[in-house]
């Protein structure tokens, strides 16, 4: 479960974040997960409470916005949504699809009490 390895990190992160802000306690957490990330998002919310603990992201919200998959065709340039990795262009039919949005994992903001 690599969930647990990014909780790990993502703890780390924070922590780092809020000692370098002269906070003592982080509160609350935002993440962008692409939905092609490969996470599982209530995995990583269970992985996190436990590697939070007795850090100061202990008990801090975690809040996860799933972004959805975007692609554009190397062959028309067209932009578009994609439900998968292995998407067909709805304009000229071809396969050659570079996937541009969906597969990221971001640290959108942190939430600190002072």
């Amino acid at each position: 479960m690599h969930e647990m390895s990014l909780a790990i990190s993502i703890v780390e992160l924070v922590s780092e974040k809020a000692q370098a802000a002269g906070a003592q306690k982080v509160t609350a957490i935002e993440l962008e997960v692409g939905r092609f990330s490969g996470l599982m998002a209530e995995a990583l919310v269970f992985c996190f409470e436990a590697a939070a603990r007795n850090t100061p992201a202990e008990g801090a919200e975690l809040v996860i916005y799933e972004i959805d998959g975007l692609g554009n065709c190397l062959g028309c340039g067209h932009s578009f949504a994609v439900d998968s990795l292995l998407s067909q262009c709805p304009k000229c039919g071809g396969y050659a699809v570079e996937t541009v949005q969906g597969k990221e994992l971001k640290l959108v903001s942190l939430t600190v009490d002072e």
